[in-house]
């Protein structure tokens, strides 16, 4: 399967956006644990992703609160169904691991939920910024806890939309 890609620049910086031409299956961050570049034998094209960027640019403007992309996110069905879930959580409300873990029918499972959510793929569009630490506390991200916090202030609209964080 032929990978395509293409690099957007947001309100957080330069993002990856990659897939198969139809469907988007990562969205890597400039910094942070899920930074990530193009592979070698990658395509870059991107006609494809124009949808994508649209979407994005409307969400960092404060435009768009739900995206409504083509997706396929690869994971176990565990994970596949966290990431589900995640798109659950309304925008500019935040869930614990424990929330999100007893939404799923697994109460016991929120460190199991917690490492799904850390291995999402397609963060921002599959939102997993708005899970936090029981306490309230914003535990790890894939863009870093800084990020996290600019992607939360602006949903709860203590950033002003179009706000340049990068």
């Amino acid at each position: 399967m032929t990978m395509f890609y293409h690099y957007h620049t947001t309100s957080i910086g330069e993002l990856l956006l990659a897939g198969d031409g139809n469907h988007l299956s990562l969205l890597g961050f400039p910094s942070g644990k899920m930074q990530r570049r193009h592979e070698p034998d990658w395509t870059r094209e991107g006609g494809l992703f124009v949808e994508a960027c649209v979407q994005l640019d409307a969400y960092f403007a404060g435009e768009l609160k739900a995206f409504d992309l083509p997706l396929m996110p690869k994971g176990t069905d565990f994970q596949e169904s966290v990431w589900h879930a995640l798109t659950e959580i309304p925008y500019g409300e935040t869930w614990s691991y424990g929330q999100l873990a007893t939404h799923l029918g697994k109460p016991k499972a929120s460190r199991a939920v917690g490492a799904a959510n850390g291995m999402n793929p397609i963060p921002i569009i599959i939102p997993c910024h708005r899970v936090i630490g029981v306490s309230g506390k914003l535990t790890g991200f894939g863009g870093g806890i800084e990020t996290k916090q600019f992607l939360l202030e602006l949903e709860s609209g203590q950033i002003a939309p179009g706000f340049n964080f990068a």
